[in-house]
């Protein structure tokens, strides 16, 4: 599903990554720790096709992302620390935009259908400049989803939800899990790492410091792994 190859990411002179390889297989789920400042986002919209790489190749479905970008990015959903969402519209009309945007059929249907699932249909026809972070949040994993995408990248998406948000995101994640999604999530929890993933990846310093499959991990044993790996000492 994704390959990515010496990936490196440098800004001026800082490197942000260095020599990034990793390989996803499809119905995968991952989640990548790491302390601040590791590079975890910026691998993330490196993967996602939102920011290119200084050096390296990333591939979707066995094509060059960055030969092709337009063919990829329909497979792709993303939920980023941005909304991407467009403030002076209602939710209804953000959604039916991206919709139309992606040549969906049935739009109607699907986008009440999605704000039903994501507890916005009595806000539907409200802009969005009024929502508060939270139900922006909502609204965005509905944009995520709207398309069925193969691939889904989160980053941090738990971030400004209430225990409701939570819970409407945990079945949403379920269900994409269920018809065999590739989802790749970037988050500060072990707890929802552990939960989350069947594969944990570990960057520190802009290198993959390690990468291992879940099943056999405690949340102790997840802690002392990131310590030893990291240097950073969790509580």
């Amino acid at each position: 599903m994704l390959k990515a190859k010496g990936i490196v990411k440098q800004v001026g002179p800082k490197t942000i990554l260095q020599g990034i390889n990793l390989e996803i297989r499809a119905g995968e789920c991952v989640a990548i720790l790491g302390p601040n400042g590791a590079g975890k986002s910026t691998l993330l919209k490196i993967l996602a096709t939102l920011m290119k790489p200084s050096a390296g190749i990333v591939y979707l479905d066995g094509k060059d992302a960055w030969k092709s970008p337009e063919q990829v990015r329909g497979n792709i959903g993303l939920i980023s620390h941005q909304s991407l969402l467009y403030d002076n519209l209602t939710a209804r009309e953000n959604l039916l935009f991206y919709g139309k945007m992606l040549g969906l059929n049935d739009l109607d249907q699907r986008v009440s259908q999605l704000l039903k699932e994501v507890g916005l249909l009595l806000s539907a026809n409200e802009q969005v400049r009024n929502f508060s972070r939270g139900m922006q949040q909502r609204l965005a994993l509905a944009r995520a989803i709207l398309h069925n995408p193969p691939l889904l990248f989160l980053d941090e998406p738990f971030t400004g939800l209430d225990q409701q948000g939570i819970g409407l995101l945990n079945n949403l994640i379920g269900q994409a899990k269920t018809k065999g999604t590739t989802l790749i999530m970037v988050t500060h929890s072990f707890e929802e790492g552990l939960a989350f993933s069947d594969r944990v990846l570990v960057l520190n310093k802009g290198g993959l410091v390690y990468t291992g499959e879940t099943k056999e991990l405690t949340i102790t044993g997840l802690r002392d792994l990131y310590c030893e790996k990291t240097g950073v000492k969790t509580s």
